[in-house]
C-alpha cells in the first residue's frame, strides 16, 4: 500500500488501484479526495469530516461512505452514501480489507457530549485511531498513526498508548493545531519515549507500507 500523509488527521491508501480515504477534515487538502472509491470516517467533528468538500466529490461519482451510524445526521442529504459501522465490524472499502475498533471519542470534557468514533485497522497493517486511545489487542499492528495533540489528550496517556499498540514505527496524527515550538517539543518527547521508531509526516508526504 501506499500513503499520502494529509494535515491533521487525513490519510490516502492507495492499494492494487483502489483509493481510500480516511477523515478528510476541513484542515485537509480537499485534493485527498481525487479519485477515491471509498471514504472512511471515524466520527463526525469537522476537523475529521469536512462535508462542504466532500459533497462535490460525491456529486462527481458514486463513492461509499463508511462510519458511525451517527453520521448519518450530519451528512443530512448525503447521508444515502453512507454504510453504517460498528466496532467489532469487518468489511471492504475500495479493495481495502478493514476492521473497526472502538465505538467512543474519548472525553473532551465532562459538560461536552461524547460522539460516536471508530478506529480502523487497514490491511491489517495500518491503525487510524480517530479522536481515541482504542488499542487493537488481539492484533498486532506494524503501522501506527498516533494522535499527539488534541484537547481530549495528554502527552503521557498517548505514550502508553503507543508502547501498549507496541507498532513496528509510529507516526504522527491529529497536529494540526500545532505550531512549530510544539511540534519541536512533542516529536522530540515522542521519539525519546514512545519505545518504536516514531516520525512525523509533512502534508504530502509518501510512505509505502
Amino acid at each position: 500500500m501506499r500513503l499520502t500523509k494529509y494535515a491533521h488527521s487525513c490519510l490516502r491508501v492507495e492499494h492494487d488501484g483502489g483509493v481510500l480515504v480516511v477523515d478528510p477534515g476541513m484542515f485537509s487538502d480537499p485534493q485527498a479526495l481525487d479519485g477515491a472509491d471509498a471514504v472512511l470516517i471515524t466520527h463526525e467533528h469537522p476537523d475529521h469530516l469536512d462535508l462542504a468538500a466532500l459533497r462535490p466529490h460525491l456529486d462527481r461519482r458514486p463513492v461509499t461512505i463508511h462510519g458511525p451510524a451517527s453520521l448519518a445526521g450530519t451528512l443530512g442529504d448525503a447521508a444515502e452514501a453512507l454504510s453504517p459501522v460498528a466496532p467489532g465490524e469487518s468489511f471492504t472499502a475500495a479493495g481495502v480489507a478493514i476492521r473497526a475498533y472502538g465505538g467512543r471519542h474519548a472525553v473532551i470534557h465532562p459538560d461536552i457530549p461524547v460522539v460516536d468514533n471508530i478506529g480502523y485497522l487497514i490491511n491489517d497493517v495500518v491503525y487510524h485511531p480517530g479522536d481515541s486511545l482504542v488499542v487493537p489487542e488481539e492484533t498486532p499492528v506494524d503501522t501506527l498513526f498516533a494522535p499527539i495533540h488534541a484537547p481530549w489528550s495528554k502527552f503521557s496517556e498517548v505514550v502508553d498508548f503507543i508502547r501498549a499498540v507496541a507498532p513496528r514505527r509510529a507516526y504522527a496524527l491529529h497536529d494540526a493545531l500545532l505550531n512549530d515550538n510544539g511540534l519541536t517539543v512533542l516529536n522530540r518527547q515522542y521519539t525519546a519515549l514512545s519505545g518504536t521508531e516514531y516520525q512525523r509526516l509533512e502534508p504530502g508526504s509518501r510512505v509505502d507500507v
